[in-house]
């Protein structure tokens, strides 16, 4: 059954994105893009909370670099720069963008079937890399019935979820052809169904 990880796993040295927030502590660099080339190459949109071009360009594993609006940037990768770690390579995973990176640990998010995963976690232990096991769920049940997620989506675009609501539940009732009653209910489950799965973000999110 495919199973979804949450991970720190703590960059070796060399690695460009983690010797520059190792550098800059207190930064957050979220890799928003990220594209792997021959020969170990690979290019990266990014983003940062803090102005790290200067130090991200010294680096060694960065053949260039271009700045763009708001704390964003590109960089091409040189081999042996950076990129996805030997374990994730060999097993075919490829973590979720965008991810961030802190203080030289990386958190990223991976989906693979049980054996992979745990062949993952075992390769991390045998080369010695450090990584937190953050959460890890099934994937292989629906997070929403097809009938919540028409719900979902229509109540969604219609701004049901907005903050003020540009959708009263009386009118996406007559919208979606339901009685009050039944939608209130089927919110409430649709409610309840995403609160659960996402409850560590909150707090991640939030602390």
């Amino acid at each position: 059954m495919p199973q979804q990880l949450r991970i720190d796993v703590r960059l070796p040295d060399g690695h460009w994105a983690g010797d520059v927030t190792r550098s800059n502590p207190s930064a957050v660099l979220r890799i928003e893009q990220h594209m792997p080339l021959g020969r170990g190459r690979g290019t990266a949109r990014c983003w940062s909370d803090q102005s790290l071009n200067d130090t991200v360009q010294a680096h060694d594993g960065i053949d260039d670099l271009t700045p763009l609006d708001e704390g964003h940037f590109n960089v091409n990768i040189s081999a042996g720069g950076g990129g996805f770690l030997r374990p994730l390579v060999d097993l075919g995973v490829v973590p979720r963008t965008p991810f961030e990176v802190r203080d030289g640990w990386v958190e990223w998010t991976v989906e693979g079937s049980t054996e992979q995963m745990r062949e993952l976690m075992a390769r991390f232990r045998s080369d010695e890399t450090p990584y937190r096991l953050l959460s890890t769920r099934s994937t292989g049940s629906r997070l929403l019935t097809p009938r919540q997620r028409e719900v979902f989506e229509v109540a969604s675009r219609e701004g049901y979820w907005d903050v003020p609501r540009r959708i009263t539940l009386t009118e996406l009732a007559t919208l979606l052809g339901v009685a009050k009653s039944t939608l209130s209910n089927q919110l409430q489950r649709i409610e309840s169904a995403v609160f659960s799965t996402f409850t560590d973000d909150i707090r991640r999110l939030s602390g």
